[in-house]
């Protein structure tokens, strides 16, 4: 039997994307930002609305960058939720994290998470159902400490996702299948 639910995002695991700009000062502004996807290989699409100082700061700038968030640091990354760079000027030094300047785009990078996406901004789609930031995807970082080889280990990475039934963090972590090949077997 199944239970009729609340209406929510619904969707599970909703990544935590952290979503970093420079704001017109030059200071590094960061969001939280669970509604966002690749749009196809190279481009991110985040569902932001301009309200938002970060969307302000990546139009201004035309860049951006996207860093997963991992379980080290759940608590700034939900602190880059919970407070608005509209109210707090200087969120980010509060949160005690660092950042580099991307040599690739007007963006900086957080050094503490562990993968990172360097973006240009290409448009921002305002309307009913546009999905607001759009950007070009011009290189991707990880922290050496993720890394087995010359691949990225998510299991070291230890990514949180956004559970939107119950507002909590979870780890995603354990590796459970092969994609492209565990199917084959229904053939």
């Amino acid at each position: 039997m199944r239970k009729k639910l609340n209406l929510t995002e619904g969707i599970y695991p909703m990544p935590v994307l952290m979503v970093a700009s420079y704001n017109e000062d030059g200071s590094v502004d960061v969001m939280n930002a669970a509604w966002g996807t690749m749009q196809e290989r190279g481009t991110v699409a985040l569902n932001l609305t301009e309200s938002h100082k970060t969307v302000q700061n990546i139009k201004a700038r035309g860049a951006f960058t996207v860093s997963i968030a991992d379980a080290a640091h759940v608590a700034e990354a939900d602190y880059f939720g919970v407070v608005s760079g509209n109210k707090e000027p200087h969120k980010f030094e509060k949160s005690g994290l660092t950042a580099e300047k991307s040599a690739l785009v007007d963006a900086p990078i957080i050094a503490e998470f562990p993968l990172c996406m360097e973006c240009k901004f290409i448009e921002y789609q305002d309307n009913d159902y546009g999905v607001g930031v759009i950007g070009e995807v011009v290189n991707i970082t990880a922290d050496e400490r993720v890394m087995v080889g010359d691949k990225v280990d998510m299991s070291l990475v230890n990514a949180i996702a956004f559970d939107p039934y119950t507002h909590g963090y979870y780890r995603v972590a354990e590796r459970v299948g092969e994609a492209f090949k565990d199917g084959l077997k229904l053939k």
